[in-house]
C-alpha cells in the first residue's frame, strides 16, 4: 500500500518548497491578504496529508478501522489500495501520526487558554486603571482611554472587543491619525488576526523541528500587521497612517540602529510612504485559486487507486 507513503512524501514535499517559494515571491508584501490565504493554504494541506496518511496507515493495520472506513464502498476499491499487505510499519506510523495529531491539539488547546487567561486578567487590570462608573456595564465601551504618559494603543479581542488608548497618545495624534489606529485595530478584529496567531503559535511551539511551523507564525505576524495597515491606510491614506506609526513608537527605540521586539515598525512606515503597485485583479484571483487547490492535492492522491477503479 503506497498511498500513506505518497502522503508523507507529499506532505514534506510542500513543508520543504512552499516556504521558499513564497520568501522568493515578490508580492507578499503588495498583497498581505493573499499571502495569509496562501499560507493558510499550505499549512492546512501539510496536516491534511498527516491525517489522510495517518487514517490509511491504521486502516491497513487493524481491521475494526479498515471495515468501518471501507464499509460502504466495494469490494474492488478495497482491493486496489491493498489493505493489509504493507508490514508491520503501518501501525507504528498510524500511532506516531495519531500521536503528533493529539500533540498539536493539545498545543492548540494550551495557546487558547493562555490567550483566554490574558485577555482575563489584561481586562481585570483595565478595570482598576479604568473602573466602570455607576449603571455602567462591562464592555458597554468600544473606547477606553487610560492615563500614561507613553503613547500606546491595541485592541482588547473577546466577546466585548474594546480599543485601549492612553492620553499620551491622544495627545499626539491628530483626529484623523486616531481613526487610523482604529481602523487599523479594527481590522485585526474582524479578520479574526488573533486566531490566525494562536494557530500558527500552537504549530511552532508543538513541532519547534519543523521549519515551515515557524515560518508560518513569523509570516503571521508580519502579514497580519501589513494587512491591517491596508485598511487604515484605504479608508484614511497613507501618509496619515504612517504618521501615526510613527508617533505611536519613536519613543520605543525603533527607529535606532538597534534591534528591537517592534523593528518591523520601519519597514511597515517606508512601505507605506513608498508603495509598491499592487497585483492586477486576475492576478490576485489566479494566485488564490492556485493556493486553494493546494489542499486539493492530498485529496486526489488519496482517492486516485478508488476513482481508478471505479472509473
Amino acid at each position: 500500500m503506497m498511498v500513506p507513503v505518497a502522503l508523507l512524501l507529499l506532505g514534506i514535499l510542500i513543508a520543504a518548497l512552499a516556504p521558499r517559494l513564497l520568501a522568493r515571491a515578490d508580492w507578499t508584501e503588495r498583497e498581505p491578504v493573499v499571502a495569509l490565504w496562501v499560507w493558510q493554504c499550505v499549512v492546512a494541506a501539510v496536516l491534511l496529508c498527516c491525517a489522510l496518511s495517518m487514517t490509511l496507515s491504521a486502516a491497513g493495520a487493524w481491521q475494526a478501522v479498515r471495515g468501518n472506513l471501507f464499509a460502504p464502498a466495494p469490494a474492488t476499491v478495497v482491493e486496489a489500495y491493498a489493505l493489509g499487505t504493507e508490514g508491520p510499519w503501518a501501525a507504528g506510523t498510524a500511532v506516531l501520526l495519531a500521536c503528533g495529531g493529539a500533540w498539536t491539539a493539545a498545543m492548540l488547546s494550551r495557546e487558547i487558554f493562555r490567550a483566554r487567561s490574558g485577555r482575563g486578567r489584561r481586562r481585570a487590570e483595565l478595570l482598576v486603571r479604568a473602573p466602570l462608573l455607576p449603571g455602567e456595564e462591562p464592555g458597554s465601551d468600544r473606547l477606553v482611554v487610560l492615563e500614561g504618559e507613553r503613547p500606546d494603543a491595541w485592541w482588547l479581542p473577546g466577546a466585548a472587543p474594546q480599543l485601549v488608548i492612553t492620553t499620551a497618545a491622544l495627545r499626539r495624534l491628530t483626529k484623523r491619525q486616531l481613526d487610523a489606529v482604529l481602523a487599523h485595530e479594527q481590522g485585526h478584529a474582524q479578520a479574526r488576526h488573533d486566531w490566525l496567531l494562536h494557530c500558527s503559535g500552537a504549530l511552532a511551539s508543538g513541532f519547534p523541528q519543523v521549519p515551515v511551523f515557524e515560518a508560518f507564525r513569523s509570516q503571521m505576524h508580519r502579514l497580519v500587521e501589513l494587512a491591517a495597515d491596508d485598511v487604515a491606510s484605504r479608508r484614511f491614506g497613507r501618509l496619515t497612517t504612517a504618521l501615526a506609526l510613527v508617533e505611536l513608537n519613536e519613543d520605543r527605540g525603533v527607529f535606532g540602529p538597534c534591534p528591537v521586539p517592534h523593528a518591523q515598525v520601519p519597514q511597515r512606515i517606508h512601505r507605506l510612504l513608498a508603495p509598491e503597485s499592487r497585483l492586477t485583479p486576475a492576478r490576485r484571483l489566479r494566485l488564490t485559486a492556485a493556493a486553494a487547490l493546494v489542499p486539493v492535492v492530498p485529496l486526489l492522491v488519496t482517492f486516485v487507486p478508488a476513482l481508478r477503479t471505479l472509473g
